[in-house]
């Protein structure tokens, strides 16, 4: 641009065609840049696919399908940006030569911060074909939304141990398929050949089938606490990452598992699937600030839990929250257990 204009004032003084012919070079050189640069950007069409579910502060694979619907120009020297909230997010996608109706795959490592829903609103595609002297930006809105769950961390030995010692004490034993035995009772019609306990038959002279107990009914039903005031911002996010990784080792030893997290409330289960439904409650959940006028007794669970549940898991990021109504055996992880500490009251 300087020289363009350097050369410009050059003609106007000295009047030489030379010169003047130099600057019209120079400008239309600009001319071009432009119009190319344009044409790189326009009829371009774009399709991503994100995974339904990612974890917090773990990286996904995340694929962008850039293709040029233009029929004659190619596009050059394309850089791709994702757009959410407002800000660009550069993530390291070029594409140096995209030809007539050509289509080019990319994939990117995706890391979400903070859990919740990950919205991307779009893409921005920037070039400076063919010289360089300018960046010509364009804005294709392309929505995406994925579910970011919370952060799985490694549990505290300790902590881990104490809670896997009390899920055997309160562990439900229950009729269904397994190896144990339940009960003995006399036979009744229809019940099949094989139950049949012929020790016992031939002992009492009366037919006897025998009953087993099912297996992997261990229950445990996780409480956390959505009332938290802002100083306890953090605490509560480590509370989220800790009932999250707690059922994650649970579902792994084969618990059975309901979660309670504020009005929301699943049903018992166990399976990958209902561990996943799990961690969508947890994705979705947010912290309640206490009413100024409000009772230090901030939150009150009243719902009463059957004994045959097996264990009650209460997780408290505020002494606020208070437990009372349950009647089942209840482990309290405050806290102080949240930031670091190995016991449970």
């Amino acid at each position: 641009m300087l020289f363009t204009l350097a050369v410009g004032v050059a003609a106007i003084n000295t009047g030489n065609n030379l010169f003047y012919l130099l600057l019209a070079m120079m400008l239309s050189i600009i001319l071009i840049s432009g119009i190319m640069a344009e044409y790189s950007l326009r009829r371009l069409e774009f399709h991503r696919h994100l995974p339904d579910l990612m974890f917090a502060n773990e990286p996904v694979t995340a694929t962008l399908v850039v293709k040029n619907g233009k029929t004659r120009l190619p596009s050059f020297s394309l850089r791709l940006l994702d757009v959410s909230d407002g800000g660009d997010l550069d993530r390291r996608l070029a594409v140096d030569q995209l030809l007539p109706g050509a289509s080019r795959l990319l994939s990117y490592p995706l890391v979400a911060a903070r859990r919740g829903r990950l919205r991307v609103d779009g893409v921005r595609v920037t070039t400076s074909f063919p010289f360089g002297l300018f960046v010509k930006k364009a804005y294709y809105p392309l929505e995406g939304v994925t579910l970011v769950c919370p952060e799985l961390k490694p549990l505290a030995d300790a902590l881990l141990e104490d809670l896997l010692v009390a899920g055997l004490e309160q562990a439900v034993h229950r009729r269904g398929y397994g190896n144990d035995l339940y009960n003995l009772r006399l036979y009744h019609p229809g019940d099949d050949s094989r139950t049949i306990h012929w020790v016992t038959t031939a002992r009492t002279s009366k037919l006897t089938v025998r009953e087993t107990e099912a297996e992997d009914q261990r229950r445990a039903a996780i409480r956390l606490s959505l009332v938290a005031p802002d100083s306890h911002d953090f605490v509560f996010e480590e509370a989220v990452n800790f009932t999250a990784s707690l059922l994650h080792q649970l579902a792994s030893r084969g618990y059975h598992l309901k979660l309670t997290a504020g009005s929301v409330r699943s049903s018992f289960g166990q399976g990958e699937a209902h561990l996943l439904d799990l961690l969508r409650i947890l994705a979705l959940c947010e912290r309640h600030s206490p009413d100024a006028d409000m009772e230090p007794q901030a939150e009150l669970f009243t719902e009463t839990e059957d004994p045959d549940n097996g264990m009650l898991i209460v997780v408290r990021p505020w002494h606020g929250a208070a437990i009372s109504g349950n009647d089942a055996a209840t482990y309290v992880i405050d806290a102080e257990t949240l930031v670091g500490a190995s016991h449970v009251l």
